[in-house]
């Protein structure tokens, strides 16, 4: 991954992306420069326009938004209204009664 970033830091500084540069570049970052990888990347860039690429994965890196739920209808195309089931909650004197339990 640190080649890539290496051309692509070239690449902002208007530099060649050429085996000496990039090497330097990986060398500069502290990373041992393997030459193998170096000339893979270099012979995968050639003739590739980094700028268009860059502006182009910008127009795809916003998410798109979620769809909205969809209405329930019953068969005669009126909307169904969905039964909530009833919360039971803690009466302040069974909150109370808990609590008592704790000082004794």
């Amino acid at each position: 991954m640190e080649y890539v970033y290496g051309a692509l830091l070239l690449n902002a500084a208007g530099k060649p992306i050429d085996e000496k540069g990039l090497t330097s570049v990986v060398g500069a970052a502290g990373v041992a420069a393997n030459p193998a990888k170096v000339k893979a990347l270099i012979a995968s860039l050639e003739g590739v326009n980094i700028a268009d690429l860059l502006a182009k994965a910008e127009t795809f890196a916003a998410p798109a938004p979620a769809p909205a739920p969809a209405e329930k209808k019953d068969g005669k195309g009126e909307k169904k209204e969905e039964e909530k089931p009833e919360e039971k909650g803690v009466s302040e004197e069974e909150a109370a009664e808990g609590l008592s339990a704790l000082f004794g």
